[in-house]
């Protein structure tokens, strides 16, 4: 499992707006917080992209939902996807202006 993650770990994708222009992206964080999901180390994977547990909820649901369809699917997604938007842009301002 761990040479997986090694592995895992050697072919991330870098940020091209940070190589570009110099600053993070809305999404950075977010390939280093689903490997610390994968290592069990969930606090630290929250910390690294706050809203992994939000996106992990609304695609979990969107798959599920496709297979069954929920009364209040469309609903549910639209609370859920707007959950998410809020969380991204809400962290993405926190770091910039924190740092």
């Amino acid at each position: 499992m761990f040479l997986v993650l090694k592995g895992l770990e050697d072919y991330m994708l870098p940020c091209l707006n940070k190589k570009l222009f110099g600053f993070d992206c809305m999404g950075c964080g977010l390939q280093r917080s689903i490997t610390l999901l994968i290592k069990g180390q969930f606090i630290d994977a929250f910390f690294m992209y706050p809203a992994v547990y939000s996106l992990i909820a609304l695609f979990g649901f969107i798959i599920i939902n496709s297979f069954r369809n929920f009364k209040n699917g469309t609903k549910i997604i639209t609370i859920l996807a707007i959950l998410n938007v809020v969380t991204i842009i809400g962290s993405y301002l926190l770091k910039l202006y924190l740092k």
